[in-house]
């Protein structure tokens, strides 16, 4: 039985503290995870990269949208990829896609070979449930050598998307890595386990912390009701709780 790996996206120094001591197996670090997740500043990397010792899959997404990048863009993509590289990750996170839904093989081969000629892996995020065609862009993606694919199989969570996983998780899980993504917890991730037959998941196990400075004479909100005040981070109960429910570790939930 291949063993189940528990990913924890996490948006700062603090989430990704949190998640190891959780139990995580591996942390995908972002900026702005409100908004599917951004870049991360150099700083963020490096102190994650000093502060914890469980491998680092770091995000390359240049702004908000889809996945369809002008020049200006992905020449920042490029350049953000060979900074990144220095530091002591695990692997990359990214995606590009054509105007028409498509894997955009030029762009994408470019990164993979920069990630591969470090040593790191190469991993496609969710711009994977745009497209159209879930089986021929996974033969695309394992044919320019992607080492693995985030994915809720096409749907806005995986739990909707647990038909499609299966079919990919069987046909293509010997060629290339699947994780799956989106909308994943302690109470349905049993169910994706025994329907799919993934051993890899993602989660952001997300909480909400006030910020007494969120509205005042002007509003820097984005959470919606209840936490208009808050922001977000990696909830540690939440997070022992979905790597006890993957892992069968039971831990103190509270200490």
């Amino acid at each position: 039985m291949m063993k189940r790996i528990v990913e924890i996206c996490c948006g700062s120094l603090e989430d990704a503290v949190i998640a190891q001591r959780a139990g995580a197996d591996r942390i995908e670090l972002n900026n702005a995870i409100f908004l599917g997740g951004l870049t991360p500043s150099l700083g963020t990397i490096k102190l994650v990269t000093e502060n914890v010792n469980i491998p680092v899959i770091v995000m390359i997404r240049p702004r908000a949208g889809g996945f369809c990048y002008n020049d200006y863009e992905y020449d920042t993509m490029l350049s953000d990829i060979e900074s990144v590289l220095n530091y002591d990750i695990e692997g990359i996170a990214f995606g590009c896609l054509d105007e028409k839904m498509d894997i955009d093989k030029c762009k994408n081969k470019k990164i993979i070979d920069m990630i591969h000629k470090h040593k790191k892996d190469a991993i496609f995020h969710r711009a994977f449930d745009c497209v159209k065609d879930p089986y021929s862009s996974m033969e695309k993606l394992i044919d320019l050598g992607v080492d693995r694919v985030l994915t809720s199989g096409l749907k806005e969570k995986a739990v909707d998307g647990a038909d499609l996983l299966e079919k990919l998780q069987s046909k293509y899980g010997d060629k290339i890595q699947i994780l799956a993504g989106s909308g994943i917890n302690a109470t349905n991730c049993s169910y994706l386990v025994n329907k799919t037959g993934i051993f890899q998941y993602h989660s952001s196990c997300r909480a909400w912390r006030k910020d007494p400075t969120t509205i005042s004479n002007v509003s820097y909100s984005y959470g919606a009701h209840p936490y208009e005040g808050d922001y977000d981070l990696v909830s540690y109960k939440k997070a022992v709780e979905f790597v006890s429910a993957l892992k069968g570790n039971i831990e103190d939930l509270y200490k």
